[in-house]
């Protein structure tokens, strides 16, 4: 442990998806143990997060609901829970990570310090009762520049906001894995293959990449499109590639869970056109991860994630012209788009990685429990 306290910290996170904030919630709790302290979490039970967890070797603590939805009944039973569990285990720092479990976190505290961490700007709510919610908070966490700017907009006061970049499972996706596997499974051929993971929904971006990469076809027409993920948009976004001839060359894979490192190895440049429920961009971070070269707009996390020029290239406007541009620098050059792959990864390694997103939250959680302390 390279802090000056071993402290117990318990994560309250209200959702049950394998999306938005359980990610970087299970790569904190890991990466607090292997600092040395101890992490609880409590979530959502019986659905993938809580799989997902369970796969990292956590066991979420039992007997709390979580739910978002307002049942008086089941709220007073999770903040009295809540309250004897924070009391018998000594907790340190409840840290939370949505509206509901904020609400639980002010309810159960007790005499422990709270941390909010806002993962995108919708949460961060201006009028009553939310601004008296975060002024309960010892410190608010925002994973973008423009998560902090909006909270510094909103008034809160700026020594309690700390900006904390994202994190990825680096042991998982700068693994050897076999691209050539999923090539052949897809017929993708020996073309530049593009690819994007995200959820297929109105504002993703899809539709925007689909047209940048059709102007792409003139000077590369063995390029392939692959637009893995799943979603409500797909049967328009399906009508639109029929109606547009690209039936061929634009491939919807569907939902990649197990095999997402062999399918990012089969890419030669991976998009993002959109951030989603986590605006730190988990996915871009995993294809940097994974040696690609991330085209992506300048949304969310993307702008201080993505070194322009150097680990990529950013899209300053949503025109399909602008997105070919992109394209076309980097499927054009492949020696450019190796040698951004590969400081996507050293980037990745140093930037991203589990130990250093677990000190930068550790020296928040110390310095709020410091400030804390009674005085001698």
């Amino acid at each position: 442990m390279s802090g000056s306290r071993r402290v117990t910290v318990l994560q309250l996170c209200a959702n049950r998806w394998w999306t938005g904030s359980a990610d970087p919630v299970i790569r904190l709790v890991k990466g607090l143990e292997a600092r040395g302290h101890r992490a609880l979490l409590a979530l959502i039970p019986g659905d993938r997060f809580e799989v997902k967890a369970r796969e990292a070797g956590i066991e979420p603590l039992a007997g709390l609901s979580l739910e978002a939805r307002f049942h008086p009944a089941a709220m007073i039973r999770d903040v009295l829970r809540l309250r004897r569990l924070i009391r018998r285990e000594r907790v340190d720092v409840v840290h939370v990570h949505h509206s509901h479990d904020h609400w639980l976190g002010v309810m159960s505290r007790g005499g422990a310090a709270l941390v909010r961490t806002f993962h995108n700007q919708r949460a961060v709510r201006g009028p009553w009762p939310s601004m008296w919610l975060y002024r309960q908070s010892d410190a608010l966490i925002a994973v973008s520049r423009q998560i902090e700017e909006r909270c510094r907009l909103l008034g809160l006061d700026p020594a309690r906001v700390f900006r904390v970049g994202g994190v990825v499972d680096l042991a998982r996706f700068t693994a050897c894995a076999n691209g050539k596997e999923v090539r052949a499974e897809l017929g993708l051929g020996a073309g530049p293959v593009i690819g994007s993971v995200a959820r297929l929904a109105h504002n993703r971006g899809q539709e925007l990449l689909i047209q940048g990469f059709q102007r792409l076809l003139g000077d590369f027409p063995e390029a392939r499109l692959l637009l893995v993920g799943k979603g409500e948009a797909r049967p328009k976004l399906e009508a639109m590639v029929r109606e547009r001839a690209l039936g061929p060359r634009v491939l919807f894979t569907g939902y990649r869970d197990a095999d997402l490192p062999a399918v990012l190895q089969a890419l030669d440049v991976f998009v993002l056109m959109a951030a989603g429920s986590d605006e730190s961009c988990r996915a871009a971070l995993e294809a940097m991860a994974a040696g690609r070269p991330v085209i992506a707009t300048r949304l969310g996390a993307l702008p201080e994630t993505i070194v322009h020029g150097g680990t990529g290239l950013l899209v300053d406007d949503e025109r399909p012209e602008s997105v070919e541009a992109a394209l076309r620098a980097v499927v054009g050059d492949p020696a450019l788009a190796r040698a951004m792959g590969e400081a996507g990864r050293r980037r990745a390694e140093e930037t991203f990685s589990p130990a250093r997103h677990a000190a930068d939250v550790e020296a928040i959680y110390l310095g709020v429990l410091s400030r804390r302390a009674p005085s001698p």
